[in-house]
C-alpha cells in the first residue's frame, strides 16, 4: 500500500538545525538519493519556507494548489502535507528548519506572535508580494558564506525570526491577535493530541481528561486560538487527514475508514458527507479523475 511519506530533518552536514536550499540543489541532492518523489504529497517532521525569486509556478500544501511568482512566499508547517509541481517553472530557495531551532533561539515573545508555525489551521500558508524576501535571502546567504563563523548560527537565526515576524505582519496586520501564552502551550499539546489520537476518539472530553482540564476550558482555549469550538478542530482535522489518504494511498474506501478510526463503512461516509457535503467515494471520483 502507498502511504504518505514522512520526511524528518536531515541536513546535508548533518549537525544543523536549518538549512538553506536553492531548488536546483534540492532536486540534485534528491536525484542522488531519491528516498521520496517531492512531487507527491509527503508529510513534514520539520518547518519550511518556499521562497520564490523568479518564475511562476503552483505548490500544493494539503491537497490544495497555490499559484506561486515572483515575491510568494509559502509557510509550511510541521505536519502538514506539501508536494512540488511535476517540472518546476520557478526558482527560489527551501528554507527548513526544526521546532527545537525555533525553541532555542527565538524570543518567547516572537514565538507567541508566530502562532501561525504551529498552528497552520488559522491562517493560509501563501504570503504573495513580499518585499522583504530579496534582503532576508542576501543577509542569510551572506552570513552562511562568511569565513568567520562566530556567532553564525545565532546570527542566521535571528534573520529568519525577524524575516518571520515581517511576514506575519504583513499577512495578519490589524486583524492580529496575541494569544495568553498559556492558551498557546495548551493548544499546542490540544493539538498535538490530536494529531496522534484523533484514530482513536474523536470526543472532547477525552482530549480534556488527557490535557487534565475541563471541556469548557479547552473549548476556550481552542476558540481564543483558532476561533472554533475544540469539536470542530478535531472533525476538521479527521476530514483532512481522511482526503488526504483517499488522494495519497493505494487504499480501498473501507480501508481508508479503518485506518482514520471508523469501525463501519456506513458511519465513516455518513461523517465524511456531514462535514464536505459529498461522500467520500464522490470526493475520490472528482479528485482523482
Amino acid at each position: 500500500m502507498l502511504e504518505i511519506p514522512n520526511i524528518a530533518f536531515k541536513s546535508q552536514d548533518g549537525s544543523s538545525d536549518i538549512e538553506f536550499l536553492s531548488l536546483k540543489e534540492l532536486y540534485a541532492r534528491i536525484i542522488e538519493s531519491p528516498d521520496h518523489n517531492p512531487r507527491k504529497p509527503h508529510r513534514l517532521h520539520f518547518f519550511a519556507v518556499l521562497i520564490v525569486t523568479e518564475g511562476k509556478g503552483t505548490h500544493q500544501v494539503d491537497l490544495k494548489s497555490y499559484p506561486l511568482k515572483k515575491g510568494s512566499v509559502v509557510k509550511i508547517a510541521k505536519g502538514q502535507v506539501h508536494a512540488f509541481q511535476e517540472e518546476l517553472e520557478y526558482d527560489g530557495y527551501l528554507v527548513v528548519f526544526t521546532e527545537d531551532f525555533i525553541l532555542r533561539y527565538f524570543s518567547k515573545s516572537s514565538v507567541e506572535f508566530l502562532s501561525h508555525l504551529y498552528n497552520y489551521h488559522v491562517s493560509e500558508p501563501l504570503v504573495e508580494n513580499s518585499t522583504h524576501n530579496e534582503s532576508f535571502l542576501h543577509e542569510a546567504l551572506q552570513e552562511i558564506n562568511a569565513k568567520d563563523g562566530y556567532a553564525q548560527v545565532d546570527i542566521i537565526a535571528k534573520l529568519l525570526e525577524l524575516y518571520l515576524l515581517r511576514l506575519d505582519r504583513q499577512t495578519q496586520g490589524a486583524l492580529s491577535r496575541k494569544v495568553k501564552n498559556e492558551f498557546q502551550q495548551i493548544f499546542v499539546q490540544f493539538k498535538d493530541l490530536v494529531e496522534k489520537k484523533y484514530t482513536e476518539t474523536r470526543n472532547v472530553k477525552d482530549y480534556a481528561g488527557w490535557l487534565n482540564i475541563s471541556t469548557k476550558h479547552l473549548n476556550q482555549v481552542v476558540r481564543e486560538v483558532t476561533l472554533n469550538t475544540a469539536k470542530t478542530f478535531i472533525d476538521q482535522y479527521v476530514v483532512l487527514e481522511i482526503k488526504r489518504k483517499i488522494l495519497s494511498s493505494s487504499y480501498s474506501l473501507k480501508e481508508v475508514a479503518y485506518h482514520t478510526g471508523f469501525d463501519e463503512v456506513t458511519n465513516f461516509t455518513k461523517y465524511f458527507k456531514k462535514h464536505t457535503e459529498q461522500s467520500p467515494k464522490e470526493f475520490k471520483m472528482q479528485n482523482l479523475n
